[in-house]
């Protein structure tokens, strides 16, 4: 895909999405039930759309609330349920929906004070923490109303069970299918109490979120290491919802930690255009964070999160680091700092993420875990300690406390972004530099990952794929050493397929929130073996799609 004109530069008005337009359309635009597009869909983050595409307006949010209420009664959660929202336009109205319909089920709701933003990761160690201290139907539940780093115009919805995480696929498609029965009947099943009715009920409560998040992180980080060794730290929340923990992370901890953007608007005109010219909060992406790669000469280390923080952007002195290359370099540091963790505890990384934390984990004498693509994949792992670090390619990760307690099972940005910290407090060496001390030891592997379109009969043609069909015997001139439609870690299928070689390997798998086919490829020789796995990429799914 060629560069847009606009990429790395800060969005012209007319770029600028309408907010009012926006938000008027999630209250006045009905979805229709028979057309595909409008029907509630859980990817691999919950259900996102646009009320401008009808496919995130007010009835949606009323009916997947009422789904979570029909859910919970089944399965005899009778906690309270923490519901947060982040920056996105659609977030505020879609929060005042689903409160209208906690509230008229009789949910008990904690929620962050009026005005106030919450973070996904936030959310995740909230219920946790909740958990801990209650037993049996007393159990809380969670749910975050934001479509993470999605462009402005859109919205989005998240359902994290009692164990913390993403919810799992079998709780989605009955949340997801029940969602859609209410919609088919017009939402007549759905109770609904008034916003100020809803907002003023005895059993809302306001949850200090931010305090019991800060108070914690001693739990899970070495802050005293951050505060002594006097590193000066930028961080842009990319006005997201981690604005309202930074500040407070800074004065308890001594951080000499600088917020060198706080501004927040539901157009995000502060963020530069991405690759394609879209405004997205991509934290990962060198284009959108160009205003704070302008600003790495000024701090030791600097960091940003996307706008509900569950992912994180890491800047040194000399670059943007690849998450491949952070995750790497994390999990190297963590397993050598964290003396507590259990010997058999392992490495969890996605079947698309880096072949480096492979070569890590043998380094390390630890087992690797890999799984397919979403974070939900790795909540039983994290949960029960049997992974210590759960990391994917896409900039998300999180792991257990210093003793081995679950910390949050969802993604957490800030966490990561403190790490960083931590790992350069520690080892006297920022992550690029530690990771270049893996490449020295391991190789420097090249990783790229290309789009092509994909309809709904692509995707069906990548997801029945069977390993045992397929004859390719040889990758970028070397050997394949193996193929699998079915993740090594929990045989779960990974909706495509990956196959590998010795010096590199290629995985194909549709999107779970776009109508693109992602192409993932990395190589552990030059540009040229790259190029070759790429093209063997690209010729089998040709193959696929003309055999097909």
């Amino acid at each position: 895909m060629s560069l847009h004109p606009h990429a790395g530069q800060l969005p012209t008005p007319d770029m600028l999405t309408d907010v009012p337009t926006l938000v008027s359309a999630y209250y006045t635009d009905f979805p229709s039930p028979t057309e595909p597009s409008q029907r509630v869909s859980f990817g691999t983050s919950g259900h996102r759309g646009s009320s401008l595409d009808c496919s995130f307006n007010e009835e949606h949010i009323y009916a997947i609330a009422q789904a979570v209420c029909d859910y919970r009664a089944s399965h005899g959660i009778k906690g309270p349920l923490f519901l947060g929202g982040d920056s996105h336009a659609l977030s505020c109205p879609a929060f005042r929906s689903a409160l209208e319909v906690l509230v008229a089920n009789g949910v008990h709701v904690f929620m962050a004070p009026e005005g106030e933003y919450t973070a996904t990761p936030v959310i995740s160690h909230a219920i946790l923490s909740w958990n801990a201290e209650h037993t049996g139907s007393a159990q809380a539940d969670g749910i975050i109303i934001t479509p993470s780093h999605n462009p402005p115009r859109d919205g989005g919805f998240k359902y994290n069970p009692p164990h913390g995480g993403p919810a799992e696929t079998e709780v989605t498609s009955w949340i997801e299918r029940r969602a859609n029965e209410h919609l088919e009947t017009s939402n007549r099943a759905v109770q609904i109490m008034h916003y100020r009715a809803a907002r003023q009920a005895a059993q809302v409560k306001v949850y200090d979120f931010t305090s019991r998040y800060v108070d914690d992180l001693a739990d899970v980080l070495n802050m005293e290491a951050i505060a002594a060794s006097g590193l000066s730290l930028g961080v842009d929340p990319l006005g997201g919802a981690s604005l309202p923990l930074w500040e407070p992370i800074a004065h308890k901890y001594g951080l000499a930690l600088t917020v060198v953007n706080t501004e927040v608007d539901p157009s995000f005109r502060f963020v530069p255009c991405d690759k394609d010219g879209k405004i997205r909060m991509d934290c990962s992406s060198p284009y959108a964070m160009s205003r704070l790669l302008g600003l790495r000469d000024r701090f030791d280390l600097a960091f940003a999160c996307d706008p509900d923080a569950d992912r994180h952007g890491i800047v040194t002195r000399s670059e943007l680091m690849n998450p491949n290359h952070f995750l790497s370099a994390a999990s190297w540091y963590l397993f050598r700092s964290r003396t507590q963790w259990g010997k058999g505890c392992g490495i969890g990384k996605t079947l698309v993420t880096s072949a480096m934390l492979d070569r890590v984990g043998e380094e390390l004498g630890r087992p690797v875990v890999e799984v397919p693509v979403g974070f939900k994949w790795f909540v039983p792992y994290l949960y029960s300690g049997r992974c210590a670090f759960g990391c994917e390619e896409s900039a998300g990760a999180s792991f257990l406390t210093r003793d081995g307690r679950p910390w949050s099972t969802d993604k957490d940005g800030p966490l990561l972004c403190l790490l960083a910290a931590e790992m350069m407090a520690s080892e006297g060496k920022s992550p690029s530099e530690i990771y270049a001390g893996l490449t020295e030891r391991h190789g420097a592997p090249r990783y790229q990952r290309l789009d092509a379109p994909a309809d709904d009969r692509v995707r069906r043609l990548l997801k029945g794929l069977d390993a045992a069909h397929i004859d390719l015997r040889e990758l970028a001139g070397d050997p394949v050493e193996s193929v699998i439609t079915r993740a090594p870690g929990n045989d779960a299928p990974i909706g495509g397929v990956k196959i590998t070689s010795r010096r590199g390997w290629f995985a194909v798998r549709p999107s779970g929130t776009e109508p693109i086919c992602k192409v993932y490829t990395e190589s552990f020789g030059d540009e040229e073996h790259l190029r070759r796995l790429q093209k063997d990429a690209i010729d089998f799914l040709d193959r696929l799609l003309q055999n097909a």
